[in-house]
């Protein structure tokens, strides 16, 4: 249970990107908050300034939905890993905190390639290639696996570069038709480090 009376009834609350673990933004709850929170599953907040309760995305449409929450060991701080709708920050950025760029972008990018794959549209390559089948997209990976070989010998670094992105996009591309995801890869990767 959380110690609402260390802080006059209001505890800090991190909100965290569930798939990237970036830090979206700081907030704080009172009791009433946590249990609307917990109840709706989307982060809601007391706000200071309006003084009244405040679910993010309530105006916006960008709402915060809770995939996990976390206590401290002092039970004082809240952490929350959530599924953001669109950008978190007021100013329209994926954080409110102003980092030079998403370190977790690949992250991101996997992301997108499964909304893609849950909302298939015409103008997405994702879905054009995805049409094509598994055959085609491990071709892919082939053909940008040789590319990126002959840009890291024979040409520019930002060659390489460009190459290299191809590369990655499409493997992650092929895990999601595969069914396996840059979890599953981190975690094998992880258990073989040991």
């Amino acid at each position: 249970m959380l110690d609402f009376a260390k802080s006059d009834g209001l505890v800090p609350v991190i909100v965290q990107d569930a798939q990237t673990l970036e830090v979206l933004m700081l907030g704080y709850m009172n009791e009433e908050a946590w249990q609307k929170t917990q109840a709706e599953k989307r982060v809601t907040f007391f706000s200071r300034s309006k003084n009244r309760l405040w679910t993010k995305g309530e105006e916006s449409g960008n709402f915060l939905n809770v995939k996990s929450i976390h206590i401290d060991c002092d039970k004082d701080t809240v952490l929350i890993k959530a599924d953001p709708v669109g950008p978190t920050c007021h100013t329209g950025s994926r954080s409110c905190f102003s980092t030079e760029f998403n370190q977790n972008f690949i992250l991101e990018l996997e992301r997108i390639v499964n909304h893609r794959y849950e909302n298939p549209s015409d103008e997405s390559y994702v879905n054009r290639l995805r049409s094509r089948g598994i055959n085609k997209i491990a071709q892919k990976v082939g053909e940008e696996a040789v590319e990126t070989v002959i840009a890291a010998l024979t040409e520019t670094e930002t060659d390489f570069i460009n190459e290299t992105s191809d590369l990655l996009f499409h493997l992650i591309v092929l895990l999601r038709e595969k069914g396996f995801s840059l979890e599953t890869i981190a975690k094998n990767l992880e258990s073989r480090h040991q």
